[in-house]
């Protein structure tokens, strides 16, 4: 991505604050990297409302076939799934009212970050969620490095 622009520390924050989160990702085989967020972040206490068109279910946790037909409002966004289908996803957490997104490497696009800003939804990309929520492991590892190198982000201008 072309994008020069750091995440604030602030938004990263703000967003793992949030107690229920809404992903987009999972798949019913239990393969895909949003099954291993989805039991990241619910065995780190947060409430994970999986969105997924057709699954009812994944790894036990009930699914919603859109961000609309959640039972709450969610307070933040995860999303690993395609640019293509980010750019959609980002339109219907604004109009669901979601003012959090968090765009896994990979799933973000120069179109969705841009929506985003434009709508006032506070988004995170380019960063890996499982290094800031409670990080453990390799996450806990990179994360370490990373801010030994300087290039954690901060709030600095």
């Amino acid at each position: 991505m072309g994008r020069s622009t750091m995440v604030l520390k602030t938004v990263i924050d703000g967003f793992l604050a949030q107690e229920t989160l809404a992903l987009a990702g999972v798949s019913r085989s239990g393969g895909k990297f949003g099954n291993k967020v989805l039991r990241d972040l619910s065995g780190k206490g947060y409430e994970i409302l999986p969105v997924h068109p057709e699954a009812d279910d994944v790894d036990g946790v009930r699914c919603y076939p859109s961000l609309a037909d959640l039972p709450t409002t969610a307070g933040g966004l995860v999303l690993v799934v395609p640019p293509p289908q980010t750019e959609r996803l980002v339109r219907e957490a604004g109009e669901a009212g979601i003012g959090r997104v968090w765009m896994q490497p990979g799933a973000e696009s120069e179109a969705a970050i841009r929506f985003c800003e434009e709508q006032g939804i506070d988004v995170v990309h380019g960063e890996c969620i499982m290094m800031f929520a409670q990080p453990k492991g390799i996450h806990k590892a990179h994360r370490w490095l990373r801010g030994a190198l300087g290039r954690l982000p901060t709030d600095d201008a």
